[in-house]
């Protein structure tokens, strides 16, 4: 069976939505994983909505959604999300970045739609939800034989990489993290060992990178060096700066493609198949 993905949010912070964000795209972090007769679906930022509707043309009904974390960019896109609204449909939900919390994902992803932030409560949605948490570093399988393992990142309030095995074929998904120079993340390196393809938290250029220590994102440049080191065959450059507008995003992927050929930008509607 195939192996697939589709970019459908690769911005980060907030949405971007003006023609300065055409050719790469201004909706934050979603993307919707195919393999094994699972569909999977990383982060709920504003990218949800039209997989939401894409899910409705295609009368998908059924998705694990697994959350890097819960900041507004990554969750913002779920009261928004029409599938979650009909009765016929069922999705679980999984963080891994509250385990040690006097809270849980059910309560943030409720909490957002409360009044008087929301007009509509989470009880509106008809679709069977089930919110699970687990502690990052936890594996499990989802279906037969999609194999998944995680790791905590470096991010404040926590998050959670993910790590997809299945049928020889592998990808990643490493947002959001902040690397200390020099020193690589040992935890992202295992996790990402021999990979096909690392999707990876690329907010920043190094040379911006030290005016914006202690926000919790890395660069493009550490996300190659780590997939050097990790023997990964290709880097996702992801979660774009806001203030990255479309002619520096075509500036830094030239660079990039020139500093590594494995190095690409993720842009909104890019399909990768990873097995055909």
């Amino acid at each position: 069976m195939s192996f697939k993905l589709k970019f459908w949010g690769v911005r980060g912070s907030i949405a971007c939505p003006s023609a300065k964000y055409v050719a790469y795209g201004g909706n934050t972090s979603c993307i919707e994983v195919s393999c094994g007769g699972q569909r999977i679906i990383f982060d709920c930022g504003t990218g949800l909505r039209n997989l939401g509707h894409y899910f409705v043309r295609k009368n998908a009904k059924h998705a694990h959604i697994l959350l890097s974390h819960t900041h507004w960019d990554h969750i913002n896109g779920f009261p928004f999300f029409t599938p979650a609204f009909r009765p016929d449909c069922s999705f679980t939900m999984m963080a891994g970045h509250l385990f040690d919390k006097d809270i849980t994902v059910r309560d943030v992803m409720a909490g957002q739609m409360n009044q008087p932030t929301f007009p509509v409560p989470i009880e509106v949605m008809e679709a069977k939800l089930e919110f699970e948490d687990f502690e990052a570093g936890d594996r499990f399988t989802l279906g037969k034989d999609v194999q998944i393992t995680t790791t905590k990142l470096n991010h404040p309030d926590n998050a959670t990489a993910y790590r997809i095995d299945y049928q020889g074929a592998s990808m990643c998904y490493v947002t959001d993290t902040e690397h200390i120079v020099g020193k690589p993340d040992q935890n992202v390196l295992a996790l990402i060992e021999g990979a096909d393809l690392v999707i990876y938290d690329s907010t920043y250029t190094d040379k911006e990178f030290e005016r914006k220590i202690g926000w919790g994102h890395s660069t493009w440049q550490e996300g190659m060096r780590l997939c050097q080191m990790a023997n990964v065959k290709r880097l996702a450059i992801f979660h774009h700066d806001p203030d990255h507008e479309d002619p520096f995003m075509e500036q830094l992927e030239a660079e990039a493609q020139y500093e590594w050929p494995g190095n690409f930008v993720a842009r909104e509607n890019m399909r990768i198949y990873l097995k055909s």
